[in-house]
């Protein structure tokens, strides 16, 4: 060895000695999302320089590796460099001596990695023969010449590209550095600390995204950034895949787009980067539909047209038959339609048995050891439940409603078959009752309560999730595939933590907190009704303060996006805007125009001058809408230019609108003089100087206190003075007096330390340029002595699921409480969800709410809970219901009784159902809500003795008093 040579290994050995005698107290990489943290930027006792001093080690791979992971090293090579400025030396069987190397390979394709586990250098029996498994760990003097090294080895293909991806997330390259434009932080320094880290492989074996209903946004897009769907664009969502652990790939196809067709390119770049491809659940043999209408001849129809239906098949899978795939069998109608009616199970499963001999012909195996999927997608789910078959090897794809709600899990004998069962499930969708393409509407506490399931009935095959145009859904599609790795991972109340540590890695820890409230916060708001489903009578205008508080929430997210805008980095401004302030500020801005247009119908309605104003704040918002949308455009000097071209308004039915068209508005022509007249919480009426019966407002509870309020407006242009009083000394009136242009409001509150013990009822005199209205205000003070529970006020109680007096579970079965899932405060949910069915009754299952009530005789009780479906078959999923000692009555949840129940529930984001109740006394009582199926989650109940008004989210909560009754 030279002198050279010597003192380089000598000053290699000299930074190992020193890293030892530091503290392990260094800085840390950016958050990695779901693994332990073990690159470093600062040196550490034991730690291996990946760069240091301005040198990055030396990158090995064995020719005789895949190409797959050759290709993913000079990732890494690209990757370090993004970091550190540095490019490392990346060399193909090249083992002359260096100081620090990383060695990368596959066991068994790669001559170094077996050698050292020949050696016992690394232990490869945790990962040896499994499905993507692999392992990271820094070694001593692995391979002669080389003082240390880290070794990135993988059971197969896959895990050793994982792995590699693993360290490029470890030292701060977010996968979404290219799609998101996530910044890479600059370190001069990168170090690995001395771990052994073993990654065993997924619990679900084929994790994908399918790009669907891609026009107008990704196709624009990707017409003026590649000129079509070819191999240069489907590079980068190839490694995206990989970046993120998937491996399953669905490509986009609406017409004229036909992967394998479009660019040969195409399937030998997937095959070559690891993607496994598949076609979607109506394009059978690895043939794009599309290719039908350029190359098909006669019907699409198997008893009219079987020889050219077998040949074009045939053509399509002779094409890729080296390539890795899951092929899809099966048949629907043309374009993703049903078959018609006279097609039946006898010829479905002719075709099946016709597609599986083409099979074995083109690959030369046996069909069951081809993996294939059949999509029991709409329409075909009823085939199976009325007794079609395919054989065992071939994978049940079981969908969800195209909602989010799973349809079908597997049943324990279904469990036992050798193809097992998958998922097909949505974050987008083209069909009834609206489409839903724009953003994302999807919270993390939806899927993962579906998912949960789905995991649990052993739906492990393949997970598959339609993301439409991949840009706006970047955050639910990591999730998707980082809970198909490991569901264990991320039990539900680590979905705080996953989406803090998602931010953090892509804006940093100190902000890592307030970006994941407002993600948190935008896709619960969405959740609770898609955008493209907002009307402007959705919320109430008069009822429960609903616009206000939900116009509240947006204006607190979209306050607090922009604030924390302007405390980021420059530099990550552009990947802020896509991931959270143009969600957060885009939905706010339709909800905003969709309240303003209520308004001005409200007000035209009554005839206020101030109808116009909300006419002009309809049209100002309609054109910031279009304002967000350019900004997006210009980001990167025009980057993603036709992303977010979506329309999000204008929907007259369930198919996207040909023109974005803003709400309807109204204008009035205001009196030359003052007109006044007054409108009051609770009622959609106005009252003139013509008179329209006594005003009424909802009474006010001593508990829940707030206030009330009256609005004094003006039908015309002139201004005029207004005065307010009240006969009873203990009410509180602001503004008491004053001027009105167009409207005043005024709070109607009560002074409860004066107010008298009982029911009371005050009298408000509104006097308003010589008119003058009366106005009751009903007060509830009741005694409360010896009383636990929540209050009837206003002749209803309003409960979230959450806020039980008692879970009463029985042996594994226990209740488990949701924070934050569904549309207000959380659910209430029974686990495991595999539990068996239980009888209503005696010391069965149950959650308790105590309630006082002051009304007899008939109530409702209105369940509010999340729209499952019945997803196994011979029992749908029920729940019952009683007050005290009643006899339990037993509840249908249903979502899908009808079309229209199920086209309802998935509207609004909750499926409603009722029971009636006779309550003989008035006071404390205990409502019970009995577990009978596992599956139904619990958002809310509300007892209605006849007062509870119109609103989309139902009465806010009651108040509450006491201690839980035992």
């Amino acid at each position: 060895m030279n002198k050279t040579s010597t003192r380089r290994r000598l000053g290699w050995l000299w930074l190992l000695v020193a890293c030892a005698c530091l503290s392990a107290f260094t800085p840390q990489a950016q958050a990695t999302v779901g693994d332990e943290r073990f690159a470093t930027f600062a040196p550490a006792p034991g730690a291996f320089p990946l760069v240091h001093e301005g040198r990055a080690a030396t990158l090995l791979v064995d020719s005789q590796d895949h190409a797959g992971v050759w290709r993913v090293a000079g990732d890494l090579q690209a990757d370090i460099a993004r970091v550190s400025g540095v490019k490392a030396d990346l060399r193909r069987d090249d083992w002359n001596a260096r100081p620090a190397a990383v060695i990368i390979g596959t066991i068994g394709k790669s001559r170094m990695i077996d050698q050292l586990v020949r050696e016992k250098k690394i232990d490869g029996t945790r990962i040896a023969g499994k499905w993507e498994a692999f392992l990271v760990q820094v070694v001593a003097a692995p391979l002669p010449g080389i003082d240390q090294a880290l070794v990135i080895t993988g059971s197969d293909k896959r895990g050793t590209i994982y792995g590699v991806y693993s360290v490029s997330e470890q030292i701060g390259v977010s996968p979404w550095y290219w799609w998101a434009d996530v910044p890479v932080q600059k370190h001069a320094s990168v170090f690995i600390r001395p771990v052994r880290h073993i990654n065993e492989g997924p619990a679900v074996q084929y994790r994908g995204i399918f790009l669907n209903d891609e026009a107008p946004a990704l196709t624009g897009w990707v017409y003026e950034k590649f000129g079509k769907f070819d191999h240069t664009f489907y590079q980068h969502v190839f490694e995206l895949i990989l970046r993120l652990r998937g491996n399953y790939l669905w490509p986009a196809m609406w017409q004229p787009r036909a992967f394998n067709d479009d660019d040969p390119l195409n399937p030998q770049l997937a095959d070559e980067y690891g993607i496994v491809m598949g076609t979607s659940h109506h394009e059978p043999l690895m043939r794009a539909h599309a290719e039908w209408d350029r190359y098909g001849k006669g019907p699409w129809n198997y008893e009219k047209n079987i020889a050219v239906l077998r040949e074009f098949w045939r053509g399509g899978l002779e094409r890729v038959k080296d390539k890795e795939k899951i092929i899809s069998i099966g048949m629907r109608g043309d374009g993703d339609e049903p078959m018609s009616e006279q097609e039946n199970v006898a010829l479905l499963e002719r075709i099946v048995a016709d597609q599986r001999q083409i099979i074995g012909d083109v690959m030369g195996q046996k069909p069951q050891d081809v993996p294939q999927l059949w999509a029991l997608y709409k329409e075909v789910q009823g085939y199976y439940e009325r007794g079609m078959r395919v054989p065992d090897d071939v994978i049940l794809l079981w969908c969800d409603d195209n909602w989010g709600n799973i349809r079908r899990l597997p049943t324990p004998e279904e469990q036992k078959r050798a193809g097992g069962a998958g998922i097909y499930y949505h974050f987008d969708y083209v069909g009834g009752p609206r489409n839903y393409k724009w953003l994302n509407t999807i919270p993390l506490t939806k899927i993962w309560e579906q998912m949960h399931l789905a995991w649990t009935y052993q739906a492990n095959r393949i997970w598959i999730v339609n993301v439409g145009d991949l840009k706006p859904m970047e955050f639910p599609i990591e999730f998707f595939l980082d809970y198909a790795w490991n569901p264990s991972r991320w039990p539900y109340e680590q979905l705080p933590a996953y989406t803090q540590t998602w931010a953090a890695r892509e804006f940093g820890a100190e902000h890592a907190a307030e970006v994941a409230a407002l993600i948190d916060g935008y896709t619960k708001l969405n959740g609770r009704r898609k955008p493209e489903m907002l009307a402007p009578d959705t919320l109430s205008m008069v009822n429960y303060r609903e616009a206000e508080r939900v116009l509240t929430e947006w204006r607190d997210l979209t306050a607090r996006a922009e604030q924390l805008n302007l405390a980021l980095p420059a530099e990550s401004r552009d990947a802020f805007y896509q991931l959270v302030l143009y969600p957060v500020k885009a939905s706010g801005v339709v909800q905003e125009i969709q309240v303003a247009a209520g308004l001005n119908r409200l007000y035209a309605l009554q005839g206020r001058a101030a109808a116009n104003a909300q006419s002009a704040r309809v049209r100002e918002l309609f054109d910031l809408d279009q304002k967000l949308v350019d900004d997006y455009h210009e980001l990167g000097g025009g980057r993603w230019n036709h992303m977010m071209d979506q329309s999000n308004m204008g929907y007259t039915y369930w198919q996207t609108p040909n023109l974005e068209v803003a709400p309807a508005v109204s204008e009035v022509r205001p009196y030359a003089e003052a007109s006044p007249a007054i409108a009051i919480e609770g009622s959609e009426k106005s009252w003139s100087s013509y008179g329209a019966g006594r005003a009424v407002l909802p009474p006010l509870h001593v508990v829940a206190g707030g206030t009330r309020w009256i609005e004094v407006f003006n039908r015309g242009l002139k201004p005029f003075e207004y005065k307010v009083s009240a006969d009873q000394s203990w009410v509180t009136l602001t503004p008491a007096s004053g001027e009105v242009t167009d409207l005043v409001r005024v709070e109607v509150g009560v002074d409860w330390k004066a107010a008298p013990r009982g029911d009371a009822k005050a009298t408000l005199t509104v006097v308003a340029n010589s008119e003058t209205f009366a106005v009751d205000l009903p007060v509830e003070n009741p005694d409360l002595t010896g009383v636990n529970g929540f209050l009837e006020s206003d002749r209803h109680i309003a409960i979230e699921a959450p806020h039980f007096a008692r879970a009463i579970g029985a042996g594994e079965i226990q209740w488990k409480t949701l924070p934050d899932f569904g549309r207000t405060l959380g659910g209430v949910t029974v686990m495991p969800v595999t539990a068996a069915k239980q009888a209503p009754g005696g010391n069965s299952p149950r959650l308790e709410y105590d309630v006082v009530t002051s009304s007899l005789g008939e109530v409702t009780v209105e369940l509010h809970c999340a729209p499952s479906l019945d997803f196994q078959p011979g029992y749908g999923l029920q729940f019952a219901v009683s007050f005290d000692d009643e006899q339990p009555q037993v509840v249908n949840l249903d979502t899908w009784a009808t079309l229209q129940t199920w086209e309802k529930a998935v509207g609004d984001g909750v499926r409603k159902v009722t029971t009636r109740h006779k309550l003989e006394t008035r006071g404390q009582h205990v409502l019970k809500f009995w577990m009978i199926t596992p599956g139904v989650v619990l958002e809310r109940v509300i007892i209605d003795a006849g007062g509870v008004r119109p609103s989309y989210l139902g009465p806010v909560e009651s108040p509450r008093v006491g201690e839980p009754v035992q």
